[in-house]
């Protein structure tokens, strides 16, 4: 399987006041599914720079005080195999918008333990590890 590669992903807790700020995804990976500001690292940027880029992309808010929070494997999804690398920063200004509309049905902030029914693989670790610190995870392969 020499044509099989790992894909990064990058999220983000943006926190306001105690709250999250949660997407519906559509469109992709997760469809239907609550999520956080997210997606995929390209070649060349350093993890910093792909979460910046897409929080300017899908949302447009300002974070201060980013870091990282978590690291998960993902063998879910097989064939595919992903590392999502969980950020957490504090909301510093600037409302929400949707610019991808083809990709989220909107944004709103929710207390952190009002998490929505469902809700997209990664962020019950970013949940976790913002409660616990715990900072690894491994999804393993349904069989």
């Amino acid at each position: 399987m020499k044509d099989e590669v790992v894909k990064v992903g990058v999220g983000i807790l943006i926190i306001k006041d105690g709250k999250i700020l949660w997407g519906k995804r559509k469109g992709a990976l997760g469809n239907g599914l609550y999520g956080a500001v997210g997606g995929h690292v390209e070649y060349g940027e350093t993890l910093e720079q792909a979460i910046l880029r897409e929080i300017a992309e899908e949302c447009g808010v300002k974070v201060k005080n980013l870091r990282i929070l978590c690291v998960s494997d993902f063998l879910t999804h097989a064939p595919k195999h992903y590392v999502d690398i969980g950020f957490v920063a504090e909301w510093e200004s600037g409302e929400p918008q949707l610019l991808e509309p083809d990709r989220c049905e909107g944004w709103e902030w929710r207390d952190i333990d009002d998490m929505p029914e469902h809700y997209f693989a990664p962020m019950a670790g970013y949940i976790e590890a913002y409660k616990t610190g715990k900072n690894y995870f491994t999804y393993p392969a349904v069989e």
